[in-house]
């Protein structure tokens, strides 16, 4: 890093430090300015990265990221997102202004159910709550494209800190709309007071994180990608973000899966020869997505080398994740679990490591397994994902087809 370049690092972890040491806000917002005035976001996020590097806590760069902000709403006029229709960008954009309705009116309402003296009077709102909240799970699908059409390729060019203040913040929002919702469904549980007292500082932490977040991505994340994403690499993301599928609306030139080429399509016919038989490609790659599970192969060195395109996928995946360091496509938080798993398989202390969780209705199996040749050396990692709520509703013995 250059003499010039190394000096507003340098200021930039004092600030850091200052804020771990609780300095006053006010303050260092000031000084950050400073170190902003003839920068641009892409310049300090790439800092912000470079400490991480470094050994500075993510959680550190988080704290800054809000002081960041703070600047950015003060003169946000000058950091205005302007691309044009049909951009993934303003696709986001406008997303944004069906969500920010939805985190609005949840706002207007949290007087109305503060001053409830019993359910009855509240009907009516609570119905409309429940509403909404539905249309903030609608909104899932826009952090998915995120996550995994726009954020792969920001982090190709190295910009990873703001990515993963995004995806943190995400989740922070299922979080909380999947409490509300639960609490919302099992109201009269509680009693008027403790529904109140449990669910309007929820809703309120909604109503608020959303709109923030939004200022951050426009302000901070938007810009960055725009200056450091090249022209054919939003036609990559657009096509991912088509193939994901869209909230609210559907852009008029949706196209899909980008189509594969003639001289492609031959080299399918070409032979695989395996221990036990023989496929085509296009063989394989038919066999591996007809099957009804979610499969994502990662090599030894970490990084995502294959995910089959099954019909009905639990979790998404792009195009994109290819190449990617599989630790990128996990939520920090899990990151960590992440690590010890492989870390375990490199070792050879374990070959398997299974989780479950409920989604909606389904109830999803995970499974991890270590990957092996014959002379027991480590090639990689085999991510296993099944829905088996249907499976366990089987009962009795069914012999014949029907």
């Amino acid at each position: 890093m250059s003499g010039k370049s190394k000096e507003p690092k340098e200021r930039v972890r004092k600030l850091i430090e200052a804020l771990r040491a609780g300095a006053d806000s006010e303050r260092v917002k000031a000084e950050f300015k400073d170190i902003l005035d003839g920068m641009e976001s892409a310049d300090i996020t790439k800092i912000e990265d470079e400490l991480v590097e470094e050994g500075l806590p993510p959680q550190e760069i988080h704290r800054l990221c809000d002081v960041h902000l703070a600047i950015f709403k003060e003169a946000a006029d000058k950091a205005k997102v302007e691309v044009s229709p049909g951009h993934p960008i303003y696709i986001l954009v406008e997303e944004h202004k069906f969500v920010r309705d939805v985190a609005d009116e949840i706002s207007r309402l949290l007087p109305i159910v503060e001053k409830a003296k019993g359910f009855p009077e509240i009907k009516d709102a609570l119905a409309r709550l429940d509403q909404l909240l539905g249309h903030l799970k609608e909104y899932d699908k826009h952090k998915a494209r995120e996550e995994n059409a726009l954020f792969p390729f920001i982090e190709r060019h190295g910009v990873t800190q703001p990515p993963a203040v995004m995806w943190s913040e995400h989740d922070q929002q299922r979080k909380l709309i999947k409490d509300a919702t639960n609490m919302l469904r099992r109201n009269e549980e509680l009693g008027i007071s403790k529904f109140k007292e449990r669910i309007l500082p929820v809703l309120r932490a909604l109503a608020e994180q959303i709109p923030s977040h939004f200022y951050k991505e426009e302000n901070i994340l938007y810009p960055t990608a725009l200056k450091i994403i090249e022209e054919k690499e939003w036609k990559e993301i657009r096509a991912s973000m088509d193939d994901l599928g869209y909230c609210y609306f559907t852009p008029k030139d949706a196209v899909g899966e980008i189509r594969t080429t003639a001289a492609e399509a031959e080299k399918r016919g070409i032979e695989i020869m395996l221990e036990s038989g023989v496929f085509t490609v296009n063989q394989l790659e038919c066999v591996l997505n007809s099957l009804p599970i979610d499969i994502t192969f990662v090599d030894d060195e970490d990084t995502v080398r294959f995910f089959n395109q099954a019909k009905d996928r639990i979790f998404p995946r792009t195009k994109a994740i290819i190449g990617r360091k599989v630790q990128k496509c996990h939520p920090q938080k899990s990151v960590d679990v992440v690590d010890s798993i492989l870390k375990d398989f490199k070792a050879g202390r374990r070959d398997t490591a299974k989780f479950w969780l409920h989604l909606g209705e389904k109830f999803v199996v995970i499974q991890y397994f270590a990957v092996r040749d014959m002379n027991g050396k480590y090639v990689g990692c085999l991510e296993v994902s099944q829905d088996i709520a249907p499976i366990q509703k089987i009962q009795g013995e069914k012999r014949l087809l029907d």
